[in-house]
C-alpha cells in the first residue's frame, strides 16, 4: 500500500473515531516518509489527545519544519505551547502563524485571548474588533469558532464602552461650554476613537454632490422659513386632527410599497403596511391637489418654504404616520441636494430619532432639518401615533445656480437610464 492510500485510511479511521488505528496508520506513513507533514501534524494531534504534550510538541515542531506554509500548525503548536506553561512560545507560534496569514481569522482569535489573560485589555480588544471585523456575517459564522467570536464581540465591546466613557469623562468641562451641534461632534469624535462607531457619511441613491458637508441636523438658522413655520403649527395641527377624525386614518397610504418582485432588504416589516404610513401634500415632485384643499393652513406654510424642487423626485410633503410600537429602521436618501425637514405635531412619550451618531427627541412645534442620505433610523416605542409633517428643502450649502445644475443633471441621467419614462 503506498503513502497516499494509508493517509486516506487513517483519516477514514480518525473520521469514525477508531484514534489507535489513525495513529497506528501515521506511524505507518511517518516510517515511509519521515518528514510528511500531514502524517507528523496528524500524530501531534494524537499525542495532544492522549495529554502527552511533549510529544505533540516534538511531532507539530517537525510538521512546521516540514510545511513552512502551514499557519494551521503554528497555531496548534501555540495551543501545545499554552498546556506546557510555555507562554512566550505559545506567543511566538500564534505570532508565526499571524506571519504566514495575517487574515488567519483563528490566529487573530488566539492573538487576543493570549492578551486577554496576561490583562492586557486594550491590546486585546484591538484583535478581537478585528476578528470580528474579518469574519463574515454572524449567519455565516464557522461553528468551531462561534463561541470565540460571540465572547471577542463582547470583550470589545465591553472595552469601548469604557474607553468611550473615559474619553468623554475627560472632555466634559470642555463640551460644556460648546453649542448642542459642536458638543455632539467631539462625543461622536470620541465614539469613534474608542471602536463604538464607525464615521457616518452621506450615501446617496440617486445624486451625490460631492463636498458637502455631512451635516446630520441643520442649525435651523440656516433655514428663513422656520419661525413662520413654526407659528403655524396650531392650525397645522388642527387639519391633522380633523384627517383622522374624519377618515379614521384610512386616508393615510403605507408609505413603503414597493411592488411584487422587487427585493425588499430592510423594507420586509413596513412594505405596504398601515404602521407607516402617509398622506401625500406633494409627492415626487407634484401637488396632491385634493389634499392640499383639504388642508388649506398646511398648504399656505409649506408656500413659505424654499422646497427642493427635482422633477420626479421632490418636492414631497406630507404627514407620516407612525403607528405604536413601530422601528422604521436605518436607512438611506436619494440625493444630499436636498435635505428634510420635520415639523413634530404628535409626539407621544417614547419617540425617538437617530441620524448619524446624533439623536433628538421630537418636540411639538420645533423643526428638525436634517441630512437624510446620512443612516437615519426613527422609533415609536410608545402605546400611540405619532405624526409628523415632513418636507423637502433645498441644501443650504447650494447657491441657486447649483438648484439647476441638480435639476439637468437629475433630468439628463433619467433620459439615459429610462428613456422611453
Amino acid at each position: 500500500m503506498d503513502i497516499n492510500a494509508i493517509s486516506a485510511a487513517a483519516r477514514e479511521a480518525a473520521q469514525r473515531g477508531d484514534w489507535p488505528t489513525a495513529e497506528r496508520l501515521w506511524e505507518d506513513v511517518r516510517s515511509l516518509d519521515p518528514n510528511n507533514a500531514a502524517a507528523l501534524f496528524s500524530l501531534g494531534v494524537h499525542a495532544m489527545q492522549r495529554r502527552d504534550f511533549a510529544a505533540a510538541a516534538s511531532r507539530m515542531e517537525a510538521a512546521c519544519a516540514a510545511s513552512p506554509g502551514d499557519a494551521m500548525a503554528r497555531l496548534t503548536l501555540g495551543v501545545i505551547r499554552r498546556e506546557l506553561n510555555d507562554l512566550s512560545g505559545e506567543l511566538a507560534a500564534i505570532e508565526a502563524a499571524l506571519a504566514i496569514d495575517a487574515y488567519f481569522l483563528p490566529a487573530i482569535l488566539a492573538k487576543g485571548a493570549w492578551l486577554e489573560r496576561q490583562g492586557m485589555a486594550a491590546g486585546a480588544a484591538l484583535y478581537y474588533r478585528s476578528a470580528v471585523k474579518f469574519a463574515p456575517p454572524e449567519q455565516k459564522w464557522p461553528d468551531g469558532l462561534r463561541l470565540q467570536l460571540s465572547h471577542a464581540r463582547s470583550v470589545a465591546d465591553n472595552f469601548s464602552a469604557t474607553m468611550e466613557g473615559s474619553l468623554n469623562e475627560s472632555m466634559k468641562d470642555s463640551l460644556v461650554s460648546l453649542p448642542l451641534a459642536a458638543r455632539a461632534r467631539w462625543q461622536e469624535a470620541a465614539s469613534i476613537m474608542a471602536g463604538r462607531s464607525e464615521p457616518y457619511r452621506s450615501q446617496c441613491n440617486q445624486l451625490h454632490v460631492p463636498r458637502l458637508p455631512a451635516v446630520p441636523f441643520f442649525d435651523v438658522s440656516l433655514f428663513p422659513w422656520v419661525a413662520a413655520v413654526e407659528a403655524a403649527t396650531a392650525d397645522i395641527h388642527a387639519e391633522l386632527l380633523a384627517l383622522l377624525d374624519e377618515g379614521g386614518g384610512e386616508e393615510f397610504q403605507p408609505y413603503v410599497a414597493y411592488k411584487p418582485g422587487a427585493p425588499v432588504n430592510q423594507w420586509k416589516e413596513l412594505n405596504h403596511s398601515p404602521r407607516w404610513s402617509a398622506f401625500h401634500l406633494w409627492r415626487a415632485g407634484r401637488p396632491v391637489a385634493e389634499n392640499l384643499a383639504r388642508c388649506p393652513r398646511t398648504a399656505e406654510a409649506l408656500e413659505a418654504v424654499s422646497m427642493a424642487s427635482i422633477d420626479g423626485l421632490c418636492p414631497n410633503a406630507m404627514f407620516s404616520a407612525l403607528a405604536p410600537n413601530t422601528h422604521i429602521p436605518p436607512h438611506n436618501g436619494e440625493t444630499n441636494a436636498r435635505v428634510v425637514a420635520h415639523l413634530p405635531l404628535i409626539v407621544p412619550d417614547g419617540c425617538s430619532y437617530r441620524v448619524g451618531y446624533d439623536k433628538r427627541q421630537w418636540e411639538v412645534g420645533k423643526i428638525l432639518v436634517f441630512d437624510d442620505t446620512i443612516e437615519h433610523e426613527a422609533r415609536n416605542d410608545s402605546d400611540q401615533l405619532r405624526v409628523v409633517l415632513i418636507f423637502d428643502v433645498w441644501n443650504p450649502f447650494l447657491s441657486e445656480a447649483e438648484h439647476a445644475l441638480v435639476c439637468e443633471l437629475m433630468a439628463a441621467a433619467r433620459r439615459i437610464v429610462s428613456p422611453d419614462a
